[in-house]
């Protein structure tokens, strides 16, 4: 268990309570190390990609309450992730168009609708991506105007289009990040489509940050915000 003389929250000093929390000097705020400690190590969990079933397994915690803290720190991904591209948004960059589809799905040609088109930015090494609006709720209807080929011939140009850039281009960073995502989202079964981007700006983050870096920003993001 780790012991803090510091507020998490302002860095000031800590003294000791009678019932074993701590109490900041200065912000009077109360923490108490059973839990502060478990949020700890819970963010090491998330950011090390051990699994919410497995984390909770492992020490010993609710299920729920492990997924519950995963999703607050993927909000925080997002916010900072979001707060990171406003500092960059006015340098130079490259982008690309991706798909991404569950291999389970990939051979039903019905589940083109529910694929996932993001862009990709490359702001000198550091990755931002922009989610894209998803096609599923004109699936009814184009398939009752009969354009369910027509856009299944233009969806599978675009994934010809994909590859070719994989192969033709050198092995940049938006490529890199691309393969990256792929091989780290199939540790998650079954995601509804409107929780996607919170899973899509999880990965971008660890991706645009070290292990150290991603814990001392979440860390300080979830205690300071």
């Amino acid at each position: 268990m780790q012991w803090m003389v510091e507020c998490l929250y302002c860095g000031n000093y800590m003294y000791r309570l009678k019932d074993n929390r701590l109490k900041c000097s200065y912000c009077h705020k109360k923490i108490s190390l059973i839990k502060t400690n478990k949020i700890i190590t819970l963010i090491h969990t998330f950011i090390e990609n051990e699994s919410a079933h497995a984390a909770a397994k492992r020490l010993h915690l609710s299920y729920a309450s492990v997924w519950s803290y995963y999703e607050e720190f993927r909000l925080l991904c997002a916010k900072i992730s979001e707060e990171e591209y406003e500092k960059k948004r006015d340098e130079n960059c490259e982008y690309e168009e991706y798909f991404y589809l569950q291999k389970t799905k990939k051979s039903k040609k019905e589940a083109i609708f529910d694929a996932h088109n993001f862009l990709t930015f490359d702001y000198h090494s550091h990755i931002y991506t922009l989610l894209l609006p998803s096609l599923k709720k004109y699936k009814n209807q184009m398939i009752e105007d009969e354009l369910q080929d027509t856009y299944l011939e233009e969806f599978n140009k675009f994934k010809r289009l994909s590859r070719i850039i994989k192969v033709s281009k050198h092995y940049n960073n938006i490529v890199k990040f691309w393969n990256y995502f792929e091989e780290k989202i199939v540790q998650y079964k079954g995601i509804k489509s409107e929780h996607f981007i919170y899973f899509l700006k999880e990965f971008e983050f660890k991706y645009n940050h070290t292990k150290d870096e991603a814990k001392e920003l979440l860390l300080e993001a979830y205690f300071k915000g």
